[in-house]
C-alpha cells in the first residue's frame, strides 16, 4: 500500500464514519538531538553535533469505536517518512483491528523508541543487529487488552533480504508469503510484565527461506526504580550450500529515581554468526563475505527532566569486542523536548 492510498484512507474514514459531534483530535510532538564524541578508533573520534529527530503525531476518534493515527518522523537530518498511520476499529478494550502502517509489537522497545520514551540514546545493542531502527510493516494487526493479558497478532509483508537484519526494512513485498507474528504479555502485577514475542515469514525474493525471530521481555517499574530485561534470537535461513545464520542477545536495564534525575546502568550483549550474508551482499547477485561478531557494551547514564516535557541526556558506552582490544568508547549527550 502506497504513502498516498494510506493517507487518502485516513481521511476518507474520518470524514465518512463519524458526525462531528463525535469526533476528537490531538497532536503531539517531539524534538531531539545530540552530541558524540568517541575514542580513535570510533565513528566520531573528533567529536560531532549529529542525531537530529523530530515527530509529529496527529491520532483521534471517529464515533464511539473509530480511531485513526498518523505519525510522521525525522530520524536524521536527510532522512524523513511515515512512522505509523492506521485506522483502527475498537469495540472493546478487549479487542481492536488496525489497518495500514504500524510499529511491529515485538519485544517492549521497538514501540518506546522515541527519545523522550527511553532513557537510552543509543538502542539496546543487540536490538540494532536483530531488526530495522522503528521497525514497521503495512497489514493488519489485532490486540486488546484482557484481565491481566495482553495479545498483538498480526500479519503483513515482513521483512526483506538483505546485507543485514538491519537493513532489511520494506515495504513492498518482495514474495507472495506474508508474515505473522505477535507478542504476548502478561501483568503479574500492575508494574510488573513478561511478555514473549514472536515472527515468521519468508523474507527472499523467491519464497524458499524463512527468518524466524523470537523474544521475551520483563519490565517492573515502581516510583523509585525501574528495571527491564529484554532477549532476542534471529535464525536466518540460507542457502542449502550455507549453514543457517543466527542473531541472539540480550540487554538489562536498572534505573533509579531521585527527583528529576534518574541514573541508570545497562549492560547488552550480540552475537552475530552468518556465512551467506554480510558486505558485498548483493541480493539475487552475489553473497556476502558473512557476518561473525560477538559484541558487548556496558551503557552508564543519566537522564534529567528539569521541567515537564524537557529531558537532557548523558550516556558513555564503553563497548567491548571479543578477542580485540579497541578504543571505540563513546560519550553521548541529548536534549529531547516532547508536547
Amino acid at each position: 500500500m502506497s504513502t498516498r492510498r494510506i493517507l487518502i484512507a485516513l481521511g476518507a474514514l474520518a470524514v465518512l464514519v463519524s458526525p462531528p459531534s463525535y469526533a476528537q483530535f490531538k497532536a503531539n510532538g517531539f524534538f531531539a538531538f545530540q552530541y558524540e564524541k568517541g575514542g580513535s578508533q570510533s565513528d566520531y573520534p573528533d567529536g560531532t553535533f549529529r542525531g537530529t529527530q523530530a515527530g509529529l503525531l496527529v491520532s483521534g476518534q471517529t464515533g464511539n469505536i473509530f480511531f485513526y493515527n498518523l505519525e510522521v518522523r525525522l530520524k536524521s537530518e536527510a532522512k524523513a517518512g511515515l512512522e505509523e498511520a492506521w485506522v483502527a476499529l475498537q469495540p472493546s478494550s478487549a479487542f481492536g483491528l488496525k489497518l495500514g502502517l504500524y510499529l511491529v509489537p515485538f519485544g517492549k522497545y521497538n514501540r518506546s523508541n522515541r527519545p523522550h520514551e527511553t532513557p537510552f540514546i543509543q538502542p539496546p545493542l543487540h536490538l540494532e543487529a536483530m531488526y530495522p531502527a522503528s521497525w514497521r510493516d503495512i497489514g493488519i494487526l489485532a490486540e486488546g487488552l484482557a484481565g491481566v493479558l495482553s495479545y498483538s497478532a498480526y500479519l503483513g509483508n515482513g521483512l526483506g533480504e538483505a546485507a543485514d537484519l538491519a537493513s532489511s526494512q520494506q515495504f513492498k513485498d518482495n514474495n507472495p508469503h506474508k508474515a505473522g507474528g505477535g507478542r504476548v504479555g502478561l501483568f503479574l502485577s500492575q508494574s510488573f510484565e513478561v511478555g514473549a514475542s514472536y515472527c515468521t515469514g519468508k523474507y527472499d525474493d523467491t519464497n524458499s527461506r524463512s527468518l524466524i525471530l523470537q523474544g521475551a521481555d520483563v519490565s517492573w517499574k515502581s516510583e523509585t526504580f525501574l528495571f527491564s530485561y529484554e532477549y532476542g534470537k534471529a535464525l536466518i535461513d540460507n542457502p542449502e550450500e550455507y549453514a543457517r545464520g543466527e542473531t541472539e542477545g540480550h540487554s538489562f536495564l536498572l534505573s533509579l529515581s531521585i527527583g528529576g534525575f534518574s541514573p541508570y546502568v545497562s549492560y547488552q550483549n550480540m552475537n552475530i554468526n552468518d556465512p551467506y550474508h554480510g558486505p558485498g551482499f548483493i541480493t539475487g547477485v552475489s553473497p556476502g563475505s558473512g557476518i561473525s561478531s560477538s559484541l558487548s557494551r556496558w551503557a552508564i547514564g543519566l537522564t534529567y527532566a528539569p521541567t515537564s516535557g524537557l529531558l537532557i541526556k548523558i550516556e558513555y558506552d564503553l563497548n567491548r569486542e571479543a578477542g580485540e582490544k579497541l578504543k571505540n568508547d563513546v560519550l553521548h549527550a541529548q536534549v529531547a523536548v516532547c508536547f
